[in-house]
């Protein structure tokens, strides 16, 4: 993949606002839509979860979880050329007296505003999805995968 693709890779974090989570569910794979945020300089990426989703009892059962982050359709490129990121990450719920969750409550309410009474219900916490390899595709034959430093640095990167 030429270098080039990376930045505008990375911007699909700032201008998509939803992601498709995939858990495992009692065996068998299972597909939502969530909203995310990922923090400025940051690499793991935030989202809020109710304790009455299917998916919270699955991350908490099973951490490890896929999030892939597609560009929005477009009549100039074919679908399935779509620039995407798809990500292995591990899940973790964030304590909520912690520093690290009230800094991405901020963050994220930074990036849905609306979602604020959702962080006063009491079934609601914030997981960190924390990558650990991410498949970058810019188009057809441009494909590139990235594990620890170098994905690590990749999502601190500002999209630019």
């Amino acid at each position: 993949m030429d270098p080039a693709n990376l930045a505008p890779l990375r911007r699909l974090f700032d201008e998509q606002r939803v992601a498709a989570l995939a858990t495992l569910h009692r065996g068998e794979p299972a597909v939502s839509m969530t909203p995310f945020a990922l923090p400025s300089g940051e690499s793991s990426l935030l989202v809020p979860v109710s304790a009455l989703a299917t998916h919270t009892r699955d991350m908490l059962a099973h951490p490890r979880v896929g999030l892939l982050i597609i560009a929005a359709p477009s009549d100039q490129v074919p679908v399935q050329a779509l620039p995407r990121v798809s990500l292995q990450a591990d899940a973790e719920r964030l304590d909520p007296t912690s520093h690290e969750c009230r800094a991405g409550r901020v963050h994220y309410l930074a990036r849905f505003p609306d979602a604020a009474m959702m962080f006063e219900l009491p079934d609601f916490s914030l997981f960190a999805l924390r990558p650990v390899s991410a498949r970058l595709i810019a188009g057809f034959g441009q494909a590139r995968t990235l594990v620890a430093g170098g994905l690590d640095a990749w999502l601190r990167a500002p999209g630019q």
